[in-house]
């Protein structure tokens, strides 16, 4: 039955956890807050240790993304948030396309993502060409959704029952994706443009 319901998930899940977590079993953002599974389809831990480390990592993300079998939602936390942005910034659109949405859990400063920095992310000033939703409720979370234009979503109070599944955050990233779709359909017929 599981098998079934995962076969009409609309995205491939692909989850971009810390590297080397002290302890080794720590849950994720996402287990811990949604109690949705620690991996999706694909996982793609990230090791900040250096610069060489990070392009290793991206390779690894594109090579995800290319050979996803379904449009991709990105999970991400931490560092591995800022990341996630400086490749969709910096890579060819023909990977970027590919993404429906991102899932930002508990990122770190978004200092690191000012092109003057010099930092491991700095990269040029843009919204992302896809829509995020920032789980946070830290400053970062705040500064980070103005960044990349997405939303701040506060962790819920109490974690749900698990449930198994990645359908819960694939709905979140449907109705954002189909509020910014209305909104623009909105847009459009103010300013008088037809619709194509």
């Amino acid at each position: 039955m599981a098998a079934g319901l995962r076969l009409n998930d609309p995205f491939s899940i692909i989850t971009l956890p810390m590297a080397g977590r002290p302890g080794g079993e720590r849950a994720t953002p996402w287990e811990n807050l949604f109690a949705w599974p620690r991996q999706g389809d694909i996982q793609v831990p990230f090791d900040a240790a250096s610069r060489e480390a990070r392009d290793i990592w991206a390779t690894r993300l594109d090579h995800a993304v290319a050979h996803a079998d379904k449009a991709v939602l990105l999970v991400a936390e931490g560092a591995a948030c800022l990341a996630s942005i400086w490749w969709a910034r910096l890579s060819p659109s023909d990977y970027v396309s590919k993404v429906a949405g991102a899932l930002f859990f508990q990122p770190s400063s978004v200092d690191a993502l000012h092109r003057q920095s010099g930092e491991l992310f700095a990269s040029p000033e843009a919204l992302l060409p896809f829509p995020s939703l920032v789980v946070d409720g830290a400053v970062h979370g705040s500064a980070l959704a103005t960044i990349c234009g997405g939303r701040l979503v506060s962790p819920p109070r109490a974690t749900p029952q698990p449930t198994g599944m990645w359908r819960q955050a694939q709905r979140l990233i449907e109705r954002l994706s189909a509020g910014v779709v209305e909104q623009d359909l909105r847009v459009l017929r103010t300013l008088g443009i037809p619709e194509r």
